[in-house]
């Protein structure tokens, strides 16, 4: 089955995990401070929920088939808020520019790459059989796609080469590819250093602005002028984190990816109000949930949120990225069989969808990425 094209404001994902801080890299964090960031992680599951709120009830499509009927008329007091989902994508974006920053510091080019390859591939494949082989089955109403796509996808490149995607949400991991291979171009092969980050940072965000106004499709794919500002604003508040909160320059980047960011996030989701329209979002809330994700992820930049140091938020991160990976096709099937098999109340539907797609996503971290991983990595870095 081909899976429509997303809007700007689509949702990913791009998921990136947390890592561990660089304590002794970080000023005044070198004795005694957290080990991780755990309200990071409880950022990357609030941006995913809010991802699933608007795949399960905040636009129409093949959940409406699932549901029977249009979600505004399963949600009719939710729906709108639903809609404004999507923008959990930028959210994860400017988090991942923090995440992909910290982690490029004090690598090799080599171990970067093991990084994200063995980060991103295992659940991904594994997300992609399940879906596949779900479809599949003869009393389900969604198609699979042919053997051959199917295996295009699990290269991840599905999008450039022109082939349908068997998740809906690996858009998001494609436009995350690219920010991974500029940044390693740009900062992790000559070496990391805040000059060079600084000046990537500049570089990426003149050159997008260049490549908006040139109209070429190539330079757009290659530097994803309408995304960009979310992951170098994130780049730049992970340079608050490790410099401090008294560097001018991080806060030029983090302020001017902020202003040309909502620029974007307003121009793809915005639409004058319509009869016909599933659901209308309003220029101040596109603006006000884009500033809410940059705030968020400022305040763990700058300490605010040390106290959340929860345990849980560890395994709500974990859980993330799976739970992105399989919650939307495989959220069909399941609604679908809740709501028309078991006559269960949409809230309800919605609510257990969800805690089954976390089961699944735990399901997935436990018995795929927690082994698969760590051999994916030293068979790519085996000097570690």
């Amino acid at each position: 089955m081909s899976t429509p094209q997303l809007t700007a404001g689509a949702p990913p994902v791009a998921p990136d995990p947390v890592t561990a801080a660089p304590q002794a890299a970080i000023r005044g964090r070198s004795r005694g401070g957290p080990s991780r960031l755990r309200p990071l992680d409880g950022l990357r599951l609030l941006a995913a929920l809010m991802v699933a709120a608007y795949h399960y009830g905040g636009r129409n499509g093949e959940i409406a088939q699932a549901w029977g009927g249009s979600p505004a008329h399963q949600f009719p007091t939710a729906a709108p808020l639903f809609a404004y989902g999507c923008l959990g994508v930028q959210i994860f974006f400017v988090i991942s520019g923090f995440v992909i920053c910290l982690s490029g510091f004090g690598r090799t080019l080599r171990a970067f790459i093991a990084s994200r390859v063995s980060r991103l591939y295992p659940a991904y494949w594994a997300a992609i059989l399940l879906v596949t082989a779900v479809f599949a089955l003869p009393w389900v109403a969604y198609k699979a796609l042919p053997p051959s796509e199917v295996l295009t996808n699990l290269t991840m490149l599905q999008q450039p080469l022109g082939v349908d995607r068997v998740l809906g949400v690996c858009w998001t991991l494609w436009a995350e590819m690219r920010f991974y291979a500029l940044f390693a171009l740009c900062v992790v092969l000559p070496g990391a250093t805040r000059g060079r980050v600084v000046l990537f940072c500049a570089g990426w965000t003149l050159a997008g602005a260049l490549a908006q106004a040139a109209h070429q499709p190539f330079l757009d794919t290659v530097l994803m002028p309408e995304y960009a500002p979310f992951f170098i604003g994130g780049v730049g508040l992970y340079l608050l984190h490790r410099y401090g909160a008294r560097d001018p320059i991080a806060w030029a980047i983090v302020l001017v990816s902020w202003l040309i960011g909502q620029h974007y996030a307003v121009a793809g989701l915005w639409h004058a109000p319509s009869a016909t329209a599933f659901s209308y979002r309003s220029t101040a809330g596109i603006i006000a949930v884009v500033t809410l994700g940059f705030a968020l992820v400022a305040a763990v930049a700058l300490g605010r949120l040390r106290w959340a140091n929860w345990r849980w938020l560890t395994v709500a991160g974990a859980l993330t990225y799976p739970f992105y990976l399989v919650h939307e096709h495989l959220g069909w099937v399941v609604v679908r069989a809740l709501h028309h098999g078991l006559g269960l109340p949409s809230y309800a539907t919605l609510l257990l969808t969800v805690g089954l797609m976390l089961l699944l996503a735990w399901a997935l971290h436990r018995f795929v990425e927690r082994p698969l991983t760590p051999v994916l990595k030293r068979s790519i870095n085996p000097r570690r």
